[in-house]
């Protein structure tokens, strides 16, 4: 494989792991009594709007019990210039199951089995091991596979559209900006009971690079042997757990 390659591989595998939301900080105001009454009345109706807005998404996410889609993404820097286009196919199930398969430009899998989560680079035959808690502390995408409300609350979450989320970490310490969260429209109230369908996700990360991933060809149909990962003969086990 070419150095020209390599880097992209590496960008792609930057995103899939360095997905940790961070928020921005408030500016300094003045302190006058005014700006202390304009500014409670602010954070008191942001975080009703955002406490709505989390519950909202939390509706939604769990009537996701299992999906698989396949996926097509792109990444962008800072400046809006494409980095790498990639496609494969995305399993979820609760709780905290995923099977991220990529396909194209290069293979490479990650797995989590509920416990632990694996990636396997058959590119350099290595597989490299992770416990589920440090994954879902640095993989937002995971929240989609957990409504456990102690998890949720190191987060703050922004309705965009009647479709759209904005997720956020409340920790100034996180190297990716946000996570937005994508559904299909329901519009009657026969949909709005029915299951949702997320058909879209973008992650920025705190150096302005974006990674926009869509959804397509959904399956309801779950497989569970997805969430399974036996290390392949031969391959070298980096056990980070």
């Amino acid at each position: 494989m070419s150095k020209v390659n390599l880097v992209k591989r590496s960008v792609v595998i930057a995103t899939l792991f360095n997905t940790v939301l961070s928020t921005s900080s408030f500016a300094e105001n003045s302190v006058t009594v005014d700006n202390v009454v304009a500014q409670n009345t602010v954070m008191s109706t942001t975080q009703i709007n955002e406490s709505n807005s989390k519950t909202d998404l939390m509706s939604k996410l769990a009537k996701i019990d299992f999906f698989s889609a396949k996926f097509s993404q792109k990444i962008f820097d800072e400046s809006g210039n494409e980095l790498q286009q990639g496609s494969g196919q995305l399993s979820v199930s609760k709780p905290n199951l995923v099977n991220w398969e990529t396909k194209l430009p290069d293979e490479s899998l990650i797995v989590s089995d509920g416990s632990n989560l694996w990636f396997y680079d058959p590119f350099v035959e290595q597989v490299s091991v992770y416990t589920l808690e440090s994954a879902i502390a640095n993989t937002p995408i995971l929240l989609i596979t957990n409504n456990d409300p102690k998890l949720w609350q190191d987060y703050n979450v922004s309705q965009l559209a009647d479709n759209r989320y904005l997720i956020q970490a409340s920790s100034d310490n996180s190297r990716v900006k946000s996570l937005e969260l994508t559904f299909e429209n329901n519009d009657s109230a026969e949909e709005k009971n029915t299951s949702e369908k997320l058909i879209a996700f973008n992650i920025l990360d705190a150096t302005g690079q974006l990674s926009i991933i869509s959804l397509s060809e959904h399956d309801n149909e779950t497989n569970t042997d997805l969430f399974k990962f036996t290390v392949p003969e031969g391959v070298y086990l980096d056990d980070q757990r």
